[in-house]
């Protein structure tokens, strides 16, 4: 079944070292990380629309939660009539509530593919196969041939291989030195996780930002403390736990992965910019009609208000 994702994901990775041998030498591990770099800004490219779909979707989540702790608290005992409820908030508002879960969901099969693909170069592990060093070099990688796998095994980083990670527990890996690998690994890890951090805390501060201009509605009713508390708690994770999540991971995580995880947070970061900037002018443009509607549905200065009595009526008042 997962064969559904290892060859496609593999497939992508042949394209572009493919595409890059035509300038640069197919063998060296420049090239091979430049790939998986590239690979991994296609695969979020394809994903660019979900993702502003998504957060477009957790704005409107904010404007419209008022409503729904509204729906929760009045149905609080009937929880099929405040699921009709909610569904009618959702209708009238063109609120899609599983849009914001597709870029989530996606990456993950993105992630596991690229892991066990790279992982697969190297198959003389006990978790992998345990083959022979010389079986593993003549056993191809799903759409990687025989001499691909040789290629990728070859290749050099910093003096060591891109299979490498910190606990070096394959045949191959057994006489790398750690502490070259560990200057690689390292310094990558760190920078994964400030990133991270730093993602995090953009969002975050954008949120409160909008909160102070009063563009999101605070949480109201019996349970308003308590989800208050559950979003205080949800940002420290964030902020906190998942760069944690990542330095705690480097013992495991072979170079070439550590590249993917890279160019996956840089791309997440600029992405991150540009696509606030545009739900900005977007706000800004959706405030602009209100306050335009406002001013053209007005009465004029001085105008005289209709009178909607009935003839009869006006004389006898």
């Amino acid at each position: 079944m997962l064969n559904i994702i290892y060859w496609p994901i593999s497939a992508l990775l042949w394209f572009w070292r493919e595409v890059l041998s035509f300038v640069m030498d197919e063998n060296s591990g420049f090239t091979w990380i430049l790939a998986i770099v590239l690979m991994t800004w296609t695969l979020k490219a394809l994903l660019v629309k979900p993702t502003i779909n998504q957060m477009r979707s957790s704005r409107k989540m904010q404007e419209i939660q008022p409503k729904i702790q509204a729906v929760r608290d009045r149905y609080k005992n009937d929880r099929t009539k405040a699921a009709e409820e909610m569904q009618r908030i959702y209708k009238e508002e063109n609120f899609r509530p599983m849009a914001g879960c597709l870029p989530l969901i996606a990456q993950m099969p993105m992630f596991i593919g690229l892991f066990h693909v790279v992982r697969s170069f190297d198959r003389t592990g006990e978790r992998t196969g345990n083959m022979s060093v010389e079986a593993n070099r003549e056993t191809a990688n799903y759409i990687f041939k025989p001499e691909d796998v040789q290629s990728f095994l070859d290749a050099r980083v910093g003096g060591v291989p891109l299979s490498a990670t910190l606990r070096g527990n394959t045949k191959l890996l057994e006489n790398v030195d750690t502490t070259q690998v560990a200057m690689i690994i390292i310094p990558l890890v760190l920078v994964i996780a400030v990133l991270t951090h730093v993602n995090a805390r953009m969002m975050q501060s954008r949120q409160q930002a909008r909160k102070a201009a009063g563009k999101v509605s605070q949480p109201t009713g019996e349970n308003a403390q308590m989800m208050q508390q559950q979003m205080e708690m949800m940002n420290k994770m964030m902020l906190w736990f998942m760069p944690i999540m990542v330095i705690s991971g480097a013992f495991i995580w072979s170079i070439g992965l550590l590249f993917y995880m890279f160019a996956n947070t840089v791309w997440t970061t600029v992405q991150s910019r540009v696509v606030y900037a545009i739900m900005d002018r977007e706000e800004e443009a959706e405030e602009q009609a209100k306050i335009e509607a406002k001013r053209t549905t007005a009465p004029k200065p001085g105008a005289r208000k209709a009178d909607k009595r009935s003839k009869k009526q006006r004389k006898q008042g």
